[in-house]
């Protein structure tokens, strides 16, 4: 469900967002009883104990240049170094760049991987699709498809529905197009498990002074309990044309359909978007832009029983961290305060609250950038090496994994699949990495067919 051109890119003509609402499309937000048990038995049979409860994942799309940032190489020779001081950090020998001073006195709160490395170059949603689900299938680009594997917040969402009435995945602000105009990119929907495992996109500026949620509140004119005997499937597809009741898109919402209807009422929900309530100088930590609100509204959904919450960083893939051109004005003017801000912000409000300890922050892009400074003062794509940060639920402090070169081109120890973190991600969620799920044909599928947890960032 999406606020805004969400089902766009199914191939059929959309229903809109209030008319999912309305038929219970809404049933993305939530499980019923019996499954939430299921979940647990199968955890249970599964060994699996989970380090962390719930994941937000800043996903810094476009390819931040992790030579600019937490890898770089101020001793490589001039068109590779750059134009940054490199910062001490928390971390004994490890140094940061001097736009992320924040982020420097909180590294050491988790674990930097400096050695990610995968087979895509060139297209986007081909890099960005194998760097959220784990799924290396070379330069096959598109958009969005039904028979995408599906994205964490998809597969944590069935797997370990919230306790308390709340959608279970969230991603915000944008769905990122494949360049401007372009489909959506993969990796962030419920792919072969069905579009009721989407998430519910929230596609407004949570900076806008009248930023809300009218979605998720009753239609006007109908009461509670009024609203509450509309929950017969049945009934409410009465008016659709012969035929759209069968559209499989629809044929898990009935066994969702009343914990949906009570996720409309929570006040959880109601409370969790309500970022006017924060306090102002909470909100001007996080940094007055449309991203930094997202990381805070991350944290208020997460507080209040989400279990995973994706901030893709780019309404689309050439629009922010693609710095093929201008690199470091834009990073040192934009990216990199905004990034610090926000990040820094939400671990220290995580660990003032004790939440980072069952909370699970990732921090990547779908690759790095290269060492080469091109003639337009920017860094073209590079997938041969690059880094990323997690920190919390159960991952490692104070540790740094893998290494590159001296130009920070290819992995020099350690060398790290986007299948490998995806594995360690799911495994630290209580998820195990070979789990099989069936699609919507009923066949077992493998959620990460390929890698297994990196153990040495595991706490």
């Amino acid at each position: 469900m999406a606020n805004g051109k969400a089902n766009a890119h199914r191939g059929s003509k959309p229903i809109s967002r209030r008319r999912m609402i309305q038929i219970g499309g809404s049933a993305i937000l939530g499980l019923d009883a019996a499954r939430l048990l299921h979940a647990a038995e199968s955890r249970e049979r599964n060994g699996i104990v989970p380090s962390a409860d719930c994941c937000i994942i800043i996903f810094l799309n476009g390819g931040p240049s992790h030579l600019d940032m937490w890898d770089m190489k101020p001793n490589a020779p001039d068109g590779i170094r750059g134009e940054f001081k490199p910062i001490a950090s928390t971390l004994p020998g490890i140094q940061v760049c001097e736009h992320l001073p924040r982020f420097s006195r909180l590294i050491h709160k988790g674990t930097l991987i400096r050695s990610a490395h995968h087979s895509v170059n060139n297209s986007h949603a081909a890099a960005v699709y194998c760097g959220l689900t784990g799924h290396d299938r070379g330069e096959f680009g598109g958009g969005a498809k039904g028979t995408d594997n599906p994205a964490i917040g998809s597969v944590v969402g069935l797997r370990r529905p919230p306790v308390t009435p709340i959608v279970p995945y969230v991603s915000l602000p944008y769905i990122t197009a494949e360049g401007a105009g372009g489909p959506p990119q993969p990796g962030f929907f419920g792919g072969w498990l069905g579009r009721s495992y989407d998430p519910l996109f929230v596609l407004k500026d949570p900076n806008a002074a009248d930023f809300g949620m009218p979605e998720l509140s009753h239609p006007a004119g109908i009461d509670r309990d009024r609203f509450r005997k509309r929950r017969s499937l049945k009934e409410t597809l009465a008016g659709f044309p012969d035929g759209l009741a069968d559209d499989r898109r629809l044929r898990d919402l009935d066994r969702f359909q009343a914990r949906a209807f009570e996720m409309l009422a929570s006040p959880a929900t109601q409370a969790a978007f309500r970022i006017d309530r924060e306090d102002p100088r909470v909100r001007d930590r996080y940094g007055r832009n449309i991203y930094g609100q997202s990381v805070l509204l991350a944290r208020r959904l997460i507080e209040a029983g989400t279990r995973v919450v994706t901030i893709s960083w780019a309404p689309d893939a050439n629009a922010t961290w693609d710095t093929h051109g201008n690199n470091f004005n834009t990073l040192k003017s934009t990216l990199l305060p905004q990034l610090d801000a926000a990040l820094s912000s939400l671990l220290d409000d995580l660990i003032v609250r004790d939440m980072l300890k069952r909370t699970l922050v990732v921090v990547m892009g779908e690759f790095g950038r290269s060492p080469k400074i091109n003639a337009a003062a920017g860094r073209d794509h590079w997938n041969f090496g690059y880094g990323l940060f997690l920190a919390g639920g159960g991952i490692k402090e104070g540790y740094v994994h893998g290494s590159t070169d001296k130009i920070g081109a290819h992995p020099s120890s350690d060398p790290t699949t986007p299948a490998e973190i995806i594995a360690t991600i799911y495994g630290r969620l209580g998820i195990p990495a070979n789990l099989e799920l069936k699609d919507q044909l009923d066949r077992p599928l493998a959620v990460v067919p390929h890698g297994e947890p990196i153990e040495q960032i595991i706490a």
